[in-house]
């Protein structure tokens, strides 16, 4: 079995990282959505809202499965008994970036593999920064997100005011 973790802190989770994710489980047989703890950046959700987040949103998905996680991503994996990291790339930045990661990852752990999809091109520009940033200045940001995920930023803006 063909196990792959999809890693991510899906602060909110957006369009873009449900296509990456509904394609890895078309390629690998079990695909575990590592929700991450990121000491570098201040999550607008805690962990538990954004696994809850991916639970609605790809938890319908029958070989998906939402964790959370922190520590090392090659520890979780290795837990999990999954083989391949999958790494959605959305421009050059992502891939030096990732590259680095992946050769990181591979010298912690060389039985795991990393995998890079690249996101599909309507999605090239999408982020969870920018999603919270436009979702700030009051900008529509329904072609962004599912509408379960917008209402929870809705309400996360409105608490800021």
């Amino acid at each position: 079995m063909r196990t792959a973790i999809c890693p991510g802190s899906f602060d909110p989770v957006t369009y873009g990282h449900i296509d990456i994710i509904k394609r890895a489980s078309r390629i690998f047989d079990r695909v575990i959505v590592g929700v991450l703890v990121n000491v570098q950046k201040k999550p607008w959700f805690t962990i538990e809202e954004r696994t809850d987040l991916l639970r609605k949103t790809v938890g319908d998905i029958p070989n998906v499965e939402i964790e959370g996680f922190d520590g090392l991503l090659v520890d979780f994996a290795a837990k999990n008994n999954a083989n391949v990291i999958v790494k959605g790339l959305r421009a050059v930045s992502d891939f030096e970036y990732e590259f680095q990661m992946a050769l990181t990852n591979s010298k912690l752990n060389n039985t795991i593999e990393t995998v890079f999809l690249t996101t599909s091109s309507e999605n090239m520009y999408l982020s969870s920064s920018i999603v919270k940033q436009v979702g700030l200045l009051g900008g529509d940001i329904s072609p962004f997100v599912p509408e379960c995920v917008h209402d929870e930023i809705l309400m996360r803006i409105n608490k800021m005011k």
